[in-house]
């Protein structure tokens, strides 16, 4: 058998079908993105010139050649339905692909007449999407366009340098000024391991999708908006800031917002002043149209059902309610009736964006909240999706609180919990690579140039949990961090801070019959991701292995996650107290037979499983999710609730 496996291998690297030669393809059409194909690149220079795209492709090439597709070297935003309508062709012709060598020469074809933004949306989905690339390595968004992850200061610095071939490295502070309170928590929305996260997010999950049906999708959009909302408001409280209100269609955005950012092409971000009054933005929606897709889905969630096109009833006061209002809220694709109650997400991302310039009378381009790149930037994404939070809300205090039974789990008594280490935060220095920043030509070389941006972390821990099991059992650890007081100081019952708990991780683990000790390390969380391997570091590796002869072990990778760095919300100086909440529950809410073994990937935790279910049978957030009217029902053995605190060091 191993020799069969061995053959297979070494097939895969003669014909160029190896993990090695994908990533090398893969690297090559990402590179200097804006720019024609390397000369060097010689396969894919000449698929460039002469391949023949089939299906899907063949449609896309007509478009291009009568005339009707985006230029290039202009802004791209998903949320204009025609530029998503040519991305997502693309996006076809290569999923449709049935050997790797059609899906590289379909996008080497492309990348030199298509728009440059439309193709890099393309090219990440595909790769994300298609068991092609199984194993493939995506390079950083923010190197392969920095633009959308840095200042205009620093872009103009960067040039500066190339045009006289000086080696650079420059500070990029955080937009804004200590005069804005705001500022205090710019380091959390302009993060760039979180946009990050964010956008490889709604590329895994993107609401226009229309292929194989993804488990669970519209509850993994609650889910992790949900804890992007509730890790904001810790990083708020820890600066001595109020959590974040909710955004109102019919009150002013309080809070305005100047990028400092410039498109690549376009011209700059568009700013908002505080205080702005909500206007209608010509061919999308009023303000009324806003409050009345609002209106219907409160309405429905009061009902208990949603009325699908055909007019029959879809009841959602069950476990699975929470997939059909993510659905909805979006909305996406798998909405059972879009024409009626809209899509409110999507509209209002697009409504803030577009309030510099409501009518179009200045030509400007999309603003920050019309790309997932850099949404996360504006305090009224927060707010923005505080006011969705509170709608799925309404409709999980609708539920029936959890039972003694469905909480308790009698195999399982935790004993004690303790953190091994230090729960203590701190900002470092993180340098990004501005290669990919400059144009220039194959004549002239690279000079070094860089930014760095302070960034979180966190010192390593872990978590020691002593329990006394009966019998051997698998069972489920969910581990929350949870808000102890209030912006006040008050105390808060769990009923009150349960809303804002942060999901820490979530894993499955062997019980032997007697006392033992669960050690987990808080690197090892399926809720994130380590940083992202350098782009420069990708191309050597895959090239170094290509000329090798040999390949490249990519397994279960993902871009998809909370940066691990940022597991920890901000500490205080003199410590900050959080609920650390654990319980074990059932191993049968695993949905998979080896998760004990295989986490498949980790980060299941906000983006399940590529391609498969949700690891966890019970619903996202148990037991957390559902009103506690009686505090006592958690007074059980399988579950701890204990006061740590996070420190913060200068």
């Amino acid at each position: 058998m191993k020799w069969i496996l061995l053959a297979a291998a070494v097939l895969a690297v003669i014909s160029g079908t190896d993990v090695a030669h994908k990533q090398q393809a893969i690297n090559r059409l990402l590179y200097k993105v804006t720019e024609p194909i390397r000369s060097k690149f010689t396969d894919l220079k000449e698929a460039s010139k002469s391949f023949t795209p089939t299906g899907a492709g063949a449609k896309l090439d007509k478009e291009h050649k009568d005339h009707r597709l985006l230029q290039q070297k202009h802004w791209f935003s998903l949320f204009n339905p025609r530029q998503r309508e040519e991305a997502l062709m693309l996006v076809d012709a290569l999923l449709e692909s049935t050997d790797f060598d059609h899906f590289k020469n379909t996008a080497a074809y492309f990348r030199e007449r298509m728009n440059e933004g439309e193709f890099v949306y393309a090219l990440y989905v595909a790769v994300t999407h298609s068991d092609l690339c199984d194993g493939v390595i995506l390079p950083p968004l923010y190197e392969v366009t920095p633009h959308m992850f840095t200042n205009s200061e620093v872009i103009q610095k960067a040039y500066t340098a190339k045009m006289t071939q000086t080696p650079a490295k420059f500070e990029m502070e955080f937009t804004g000024s200590q005069k804005n309170p705001e500022q205090r928590v710019a380091y959390f929305g302009e993060d760039i391991g979180m946009n990050s996260h964010h956008v490889h997010w709604h590329m895994d999950f993107p609401f226009w999708w229309h292929g194989e049906k993804i488990d669970r999708k519209g509850e993994l959009f609650f889910w992790a908006h949900h804890q992007l909302t509730a890790r904001f408001d810790a990083e708020r409280l820890s600066n001595y800031l109020p959590v974040v209100d909710e955004l109102y269609w019919s009150r002013p955005i309080k809070e305005g917002f100047a990028p400092h950012t410039t498109y690549r092409y376009g011209g700059e971000f568009p700013s908002r002043p505080d205080n702005k009054i909500f206007e209608a933005v010509e061919g999308v929606a009023r303000i009324r149209d806003m409050k009345e897709m609002e209106s219907r889905i409160r309405d429905a969630i009061s009902h208990g059902y949603f009325t699908s096109h055909s007019g029959d009833p879809i009841y959602i006061d069950n476990e699975r309610g929470i997939d059909i209002l993510g659905d909805v809220i979006e909305s996406s694709t798998y909405s059972p009736n879009v024409e009626y109650y809209g899509a409110l997400h999507n509209y209002a991302h697009i409504m803030l964006g577009r309030q510099a310039d409501p009518k179009g009378k200045f030509n400007m381009p999309p603003g920050v909240m019309e790309h997932f790149e850099t949404a996360t930037r504006d305090p009224s994404f927060f707010r923005l999706h505080k006011y969705m939070d509170n709608i799925f809300k309404l409709h999980k205090d609708k539920l029936t609180p959890y039972t003694h039974e469905e909480l308790a789990y009698d195999n399982a008594h935790i004993t004690d919990v303790k953190i091994d280490g230090e729960l203590t935060t701190y900002f470092e220095d993180f340098e990004i690579d501005l290669t990919h920043a400059i144009d220039d030509t194959e004549e002239i070389d690279d000079v070094a140039v860089s930014t760095y941006v302070h960034r979180l972390n966190h010192k390593p821990f872990a978590y020691k949990i002593k329990v006394k099991a009966d019998h051997e059992d698998t069972a489920t650890v969910r581990i929350f961090l949870c808000p102890k007081h209030d912006y006040n100081g008050i105390e808060l019952h769990l009923d009150e801070y349960r809303w804002g708990c942060i999901e820490m991780d979530k894993f499955w683990t062997h019980l032997s019959a007697g006392s033992q000790e669960i050690t987990r390390k808080g690197s090892e969380s399926s809720v994130t991701i380590p940083d992202r391997v350098p782009f420069s570091d990708l191309i050597k590796e895959a090239d170094d292995a290509v000329a090798a002869g040999s390949d490249l072990d990519h397994k279960n990778i993902r871009a998809c996650g909370h940066p691990a760095r940022m597991l920890l919300p901000k500490g205080k100086s003199e410590g900050m107290e959080f609920n650390l909440f654990v319980a074990i529950t059932s191993g049968d809410d695993a949905a998979h037979p080896d998760l004990a073994t295989n986490e498949h990937g980790s980060t299941h935790g906000y983006c399940g499983i590529h391609g498969q279910v949700y690891p966890d049978k019970r619903p996202m957030g148990f037991p957390l999710d559902r009103k506690v009217t009686d505090e006592r029902e958690f007074h059980i053995d399988n579950i701890n609730v204990s006061t740590v605190k996070v420190f913060h060091k200068k």
